[in-house]
């Protein structure tokens, strides 16, 4: 019996993408639903929501998170189910999981033991029909991200920047090319935290309210292209330069339960509070390219990208660079697109042309490839059944789900003959500085400028 519908859940870290696929019409906005993936304790409510239960707190001050997942792992697997349970209740998805099937993301180098209660939970748990276990970034190729006319390039980098991590995965015929994937240890909770602390530092106590200060920096933050022009501008004028924004924070007294940016001329009231964001605007975000200022012994995500393709077979590399898309949250500050274009321009070889592609909606890119991929004809041959879940075991999905652990396992990697030629290298020579006019960029698919 084949399932009536396929579940589909983007588990992030951070927010749980939803939804249930549906055949393709040309219809590109079945918009999936956007659930918190945590258990919230409302000290003003004194009330615990359970995942989507959150939109219905009335006082988002001072909420308490336990999260299912840690450092980009999911650990605590009772959170989970009472986010999951929610998920698939009537009140969101309303399906029947005995009779259908369901894909599901897990993180980039998921521990086995982990991946063994993923099985455990949908075939014991929540009785599946059947499932398919996969990483964001290897449904992006059956999606859109790379041009809605023709197929995704045979060679690709995907760049997932999310709430835990920052990854770099290229991707050759749908294969994740597990010996030159790079993770970068920023992410969008790092960075929230890291504004929380200047903020307190500098301002109001926030190390308590990291929704505010999330929904500050979501609203604030931008990534600079000129860092210390900018920098000295906030030294030389403070408070009254072009860069300053007042964020009037939460008044949950009148039921204004989320923060703004005032706006020019607004008038306040005797009850409104005030952040002062300024240099904090685009000193946050900076993290994601020079980490070692807080002390992360890493490179920056242009170097990180660079290094990952200096890994891949030498006759290939032109065409990852020339196929570079981003995918995640992290990835939809303003100014981001631009800073990592002009990082990686002088990082790329002369002979290689540099396209960056980037999504309408990072955040549920993945979400809408994954529907590509579940309507594609190669899903079916890629799920794991119950029936074959109770004869074998987790077995079954070690063999459906080719992952990290099998390709770290091979002797050598294509290309290794070539690994010890550096990027770098490849720059030292002035001559070969690469031209402005090579670099193309494309804001949406089949769109270029």
């Amino acid at each position: 019996m084949q399932p009536h519908t396929t579940v589909i859940l983007d588990n992030g870290a951070s927010s749980i993408k939803a939804g249930i696929a549906r055949p393709p019409d040309g219809n590109d906005n079945d918009q999936p639903k956007l659930v918190p993936n945590a258990i919230v304790r409302s000290k003003g409510d004194k009330t615990t929501y359970f995942g989507h239960g959150l939109g219905r707190c009335r006082d988002y001050s001072a909420l308490h998170y336990r999260l299912p997942f840690e450092k980009g792992y999911l650990v605590d697997w009772d959170a989970q189910k009472a986010v999951w349970d929610g998920v698939f209740s009537s009140e969101v998805l309303n399906v029947d999981t005995a009779e259908s099937s369901l894909l599901i993301t897990e993180p980039y180098f998921n521990l086995p033991n982990i991946q063994d209660v993923y099985d455990q939970f949908v075939f014991e748990e929540y009785e599946f029909h059947s499932y398919h276990r996969c990483t964001p970034a290897a449904m992006i190729p059956f999606g859109r991200l790379f041009g809605a006319a023709a197929a995704s390039p045979e060679c690709l980098v995907v760049i997932d920047s999310g709430f835990s991590f920052t990854h770099v995965i290229p991707i050759i015929n749908n294969q994740i090319q597990w010996y030159a994937v790079k993770r970068l240890d920023v992410g969008g909770k790092l960075l929230t935290n890291k504004l929380k602390e200047l903020v307190s530092y500098r301002q109001w106590n926030m190390m308590d309210e990291t929704y505010i200060m999330n929904h500050a920096k979501e609203t604030c933050c931008y990534v600079s292209t000129r860092f210390f022009e900018d920098l000295e501008t906030c030294r030389s004028n403070p408070k009254k330069n072009n860069i300053l924004r007042e964020y009037v924070l939460p008044n949950f007294s009148i039921n204004r339960h989320h923060g703004r940016v005032r706006l020019p001329n607004e008038e306040l009231s005797a009850t409104d509070q005030v952040l002062f964001m300024e240099n904090e605007r685009f000193t946050i975000p900076e993290l994601l390219f020079r980490p070692d200022d807080i002390g992360l012994e890493q490179s920056g995500l242009a170097a990180t990208v660079a290094a990952s393709i200096s890994l891949l077979p030498h006759d290939l590399r032109g065409m990852f660079w020339a196929n570079i898309g981003l995918i995640g949250g992290s990835t939809n500050f303003p100014g981001f697109y631009e800073r990592l274009s002009s990082e990686l321009l002088t990082l790329t070889p002369v002979e290689y042309d540099l396209q960056i592609y980037r999504s309408e909606d990072a955040v549920i890119e993945a979400y809408r490839s994954a529907i590509a991929f579940v309507n594609d004809p190669v899903f079916p041959a890629s799920v794991v059944t119950r029936e074959e879940y109770f004869e074998v075991g987790s077995n079954a999905s070690r063999r459906k789900f080719a992952g990290w652990q099998s390709s770290s396992a091979s002797a050598s990697a294509p290309g290794d003959e070539s690994t010890q030629e550096s990027m770098i290298e490849d720059r030292s020579q002035p001559s070969r500085k690469p031209s402005r006019a090579r670099a193309r960029t494309t804001t949406a698919p089949g769109r270029r400028r």
